[in-house]
């Protein structure tokens, strides 16, 4: 875990932009986990959605992450950066999800400064507590981790109610309480990403591209000309799974499925029975 937090944050200095896909299963980490990516993303939305059925408004609990998050990393070669709505509470409970998440096995958390409960950072009416408290949350955060390597991604929600302004001074005081890595959910337009990455020169910015959210979808080229060296595509593996489902489970409905698929042999093999050989 500490080589892999290491390297990861290592990685950060290079010019390359890092990308992280989402994963949200065993199955989707164990095929991902081969795809050579720099770092993995497990985001609340897709957690909630997978593991208790449920939207991403609130629902997850801190056991439930790491539970999630000790089961990926005890078979993951990848470094995993892992969702932590709100902290799950104030700034004790805060301070424990930190510990919790480093202990379990991630390579960073991620933070935000809704109000409990939070909803999705694509689905309109999210509200924000105080900029102080928001940034003594990220500030306590960065206090509680054992690792230096440790990665903490403070993220602000204030842009939807609050304005761009807002949202870029809460990430610059962010980044002044410690955080490494700065995320201001859901700009608006190409010219809002580029008054993001003007305002925070020389910090590290994530950039989350959620297809059919709020966002534009930009070239990561783009981005990284922008300032964005760290982009994450946290629902875009469960959205083409889920078209699969829709589409296989009609077809089995009404009689056999016709879609190409993987072999039973390779299915076993990706789930992870290696001695299995062959297609």
């Amino acid at each position: 875990m500490t080589r892999d937090r290491t390297h990861l944050r290592q990685r950060l200095s290079q010019a390359a932009p890092i990308i992280a896909p989402g994963v949200y299963d065993g199955l989707s980490a164990r095929i991902a986990d081969k795809a050579n990516f720099d770092a993995l993303y497990l985001s609340g939305y897709g957690v909630s959605a997978s593991l208790l059925a449920q939207p991403d408004n609130g629902y997850l609990s801190a056991d439930d992450m790491q539970f999630r998050i000790s089961t990926l990393c005890d078979v993951l070669q990848t470094p995993l950066i892992a969702d932590a709505d709100t902290g799950f509470g104030d700034i004790a409970e805060t301070m424990a999800t930190v510990r919790l998440y480093e202990r379990a096995g991630a390579a960073g958390i991620q933070i935000e400064d809704q109000k409990i409960p939070k909803i999705c950072g694509h689905i309109p009416g999210r509200e924000v507590i105080s900029r102080e408290t928001a940034v003594a949350k990220i500030s306590a955060a960065v206090t509680a981790r054992e690792d230096s390597d440790f990665l903490i991604i403070a993220r602000t929600d204030a842009r939807e109610q609050h304005g761009l302004e807002e949202a870029i001074e809460r990430g610059r005081e962010f980044h002044a309480a410690g955080a490494d890595i700065i995320f201001i959910e859901s700009p608006e337009s190409e010219a809002e990403f580029a008054a993001i990455g003007a305002a925070l020169p020389g910090v590290t910015l994530l950039a989350n591209m959620v297809e059919g959210g709020r966002s534009p979808l930009l070239p990561r080229e783009e981005l990284a000309q922008m300032g964005f060296r760290f982009i994450i595509y946290p629902v875009a593996v469960m959205a083409t799974i889920a078209a699969s489902l829709q589409k296989t489970y009609a077809q089995l409905a009404t009689g056999d499925v016709q879609e190409e698929r993987v072999s039973f042999m390779k299915l076993s093999q990706l789930v992870g029975f290696e001695a299995i050989e062959g297609d």
